[in-house]
């Protein structure tokens, strides 16, 4: 068995959701924030079979998009700039993470 930890944006966390329960696999979602611009997150925790992780992460590569967005340069230089510039990043995506799992119970 497998533990996927898969981190994906706010934006994207639907359709992750509704693709993942499609193929019938669970997940619990946890509130998070990105540690670059602090924005918003979901931390997917999904414990599956092996022959499962890649159907897993098909689902967050096809759902979790990456996008450009403008946000001001002291959102990503807190306090190191006095005027602040629009800057363009690209956000969004997923980073996962996959460890093995010596035990798992639903109690």
């Amino acid at each position: 068995m497998k533990l996927v930890y898969a981190i994906v944006n706010d934006d994207d966390t639907y359709a992750v959701t509704k693709a993942l329960q499609k193929q019938g696999i669970r997940a619990t979602k946890l509130a998070s924030t990105g540690g670059f611009l602090s924005r918003g997150n979901t931390t997917f925790m999904i414990c599956c079979k092996d022959e499962q992780v890649d159907d897993v992460v098909a689902a967050c590569r096809e759902f979790s998009k990456k996008r450009r967005q403008v946000v001001m340069s002291s959102e990503i230089n807190e306090g190191l700039a006095a005027g602040a510039e629009p800057v363009e990043v690209t956000i969004g995506g997923a980073t996962i993470f996959v460890t093995d799992i010596e035990r798992f119970e639903q109690v």
